[in-house]
């Protein structure tokens, strides 16, 4: 399902339409590689990987997953090459630390000034609890691009991690929403070892 999301909206959130666009993209390239058709899947997962390498910084999480994505959907589609990218993908999601360790951490709304305050009071504690958490999303993409290889891509992973994005994606735009678009669009399978999202 598309959401809409203003110019104006997009600024206060410290978006560009950049990654708006990367985000729509990706969610394509999933979309058109669960319905069976990678030519589509490649052609969005192209546009994806154009727009991470002129937007995003090489420690971003999406270029990585990107790379990886062009790569299985180009070997889906015939084509090849795609060792090569994931190998680059594996490089770059190695190197998000700095990337990670400069995200924000969620803003909540609440339903009390309580919560509010005490978010307030203790936010250093609160984006520790955050950077626990993004760094297992990160852990388990990393498990998943160690283990895959360009036959691991079907309809079906490209359907389960679709299906992943839209049950998990956050509401707000926030630096959250933009490491879990780069995790749960991933058209990769399952390691096994993940944690419970």
């Amino acid at each position: 399902m598309a959401e809409a999301w203003s110019a104006t909206e997009l600024l206060a959130a410290g978006w560009t339409e950049a990654d708006l666009a990367w985000e729509v993209a990706a969610e394509a390239s999933a979309e058109a590689l669960a319905a069976n058709d990678p030519l589509r899947a490649k052609e969005n997962s192209g546009n994806a990987l154009r727009i991470a390498r002129e937007h995003f910084a090489s420690t971003d999480p999406r270029l990585g997953t990107s790379l990886a994505n062009y790569g299985l959907c180009l070997a889906a589609a015939g084509g090849e090459g795609a060792a090569s990218l994931l190998s680059e993908a594996r490089e770059i999601w190695r190197s998000t630390g700095p990337w990670i360790d400069r995200m924000d951490a969620p803003r909540m709304a609440r339903s009390s000034l309580f919560h509010l305050r005490m978010e307030a009071r203790h936010r250093a504690t609160y984006r520790a609890r955050w950077q626990e958490r993004w760094a297992e999303i990160a852990g388990g993409t990393k498990r998943k691009l160690d283990a895959a290889d360009a036959s691991a891509v079907s309809p079906g992973t490209a359907a389960a991690a679709l299906a992943h994005w839209r049950r998990e994606r956050p509401a707000m735009l926030n630096d959250t929403r933009k490491l879990m678009a780069a995790a749960f669009l991933l058209l990769l399978p399952d390691t096994g070892d993940e944690r419970a999202e």
